[in-house]
């Protein structure tokens, strides 16, 4: 049986000690910022996009990776015998899951995966992979189960400020003013049957409240959660806030593992910083 290759896009907001114990490889998305391109998570951080928009009030641009990149990127294994399975960023927020497809057509035995989600959601599907690839299976059936495995992949995210939607234009003014002025804390879902968004619950009052509500109503609108594990990504936030989040998923279901990660670059230019958000699994 060949040797299988895992891989995602950078998106997936793994931490470095998920990577090495599961031997994950990742093709990073390109960040430009005043003109300049930068690697996600290689040469920029979320910090560098902050501080460029509190200085100058300038947003970085997405690109999404292209044909001939994963095409360069997953010929080398290819040559060598391996086959490849790559999990891309929700195909509907990006045309990078197509251009995987694409690119794919033209080697044999890679295996794109469309998440239908983003950050730890898809870093969730990762983690299948690696455990499907160590029980031995072939990539095809990996392919096919990890398919049907994402509807059982739940990701939200409470957002602080929508100064970075409305900056990116994914919100009106009008709604980026009135959620400042009322102090709204909108909670944003990801439909994982097609990877898109839409807002859920709206919280009034200080950050500190609402991230205990939005974990408890969302952890308590489930039945049949997985106890394996969860992830707490946040975009850049203090610690205090993280160990809020920590505790009070704790109070509610004694997961066996929490890993807390960092969004990426992409994930961070739209949603701003001090956004949190809770991934898991059903059964």
């Amino acid at each position: 049986m060949k040797k299988i290759i895992l891989s995602a896009d950078s998106t997936c907001d793994l931490n470095d000690e998920l990577t090495k114990k599961y031997d994950i490889h990742y093709y990073p998305y390109t960040i430009l910022l005043e003109d300049k391109p930068y690697k996600d998570n290689v040469d920029i951080t979320p910090n560098d996009i902050y501080r460029v928009y509190r200085e100058k009030k300038i947003l970085p641009k997405t690109s999404a990776i292209n044909v001939s990149e994963y095409y360069n990127y997953f010929k080398p294994w290819v040559d060598e015998g391996y086959e490849v399975i790559h999990i891309n960023l929700g195909s509907a927020l990006t045309s990078a899951y197509n251009n995987c497809c694409l690119a794919a057509n033209e080697l044999k035995g890679v295996y794109p995966i469309d998440s239908h989600s983003l950050s730890s959601g898809s870093g969730l599907l990762v983690l299948k992979a690696a455990e499907l690839i160590n029980e031995g299976l072939p990539a095809k059936e990996i392919a096919e189960r990890l398919n049907q495995h994402r509807k059982n992949i739940h990701i939200s995210f409470i957002l602080d400020t929508l100064d970075f939607l409305y900056a990116g234009g994914r919100c009106s003014k009008l709604s980026s003013l009135g959620s400042s002025m009322l102090k709204i804390k909108p909670v944003i879902n990801v439909d994982n049957s097609s990877g898109s968004m839409n807002v859920g619950n709206k919280y009034r009052g200080s950050l500190e409240k609402n991230i205990v509500r939005y974990i408890k109503d969302k952890l308590n609108s489930y039945d049949n959660i997985s106890h394996e594990r969860i992830f707490i990504t946040h975009s850049g936030m203090e610690d205090r806030y993280i160990e809020i989040a920590k505790n009070t998923v704790l109070d509610i279901v004694n997961f066996k593992e929490v890993h807390i990660t960092t969004a990426s670059c992409t994930i961070s230019s739209h949603c701003g910083p001090n956004t949190i958000g809770i991934a898991f699994e059903t059964k």
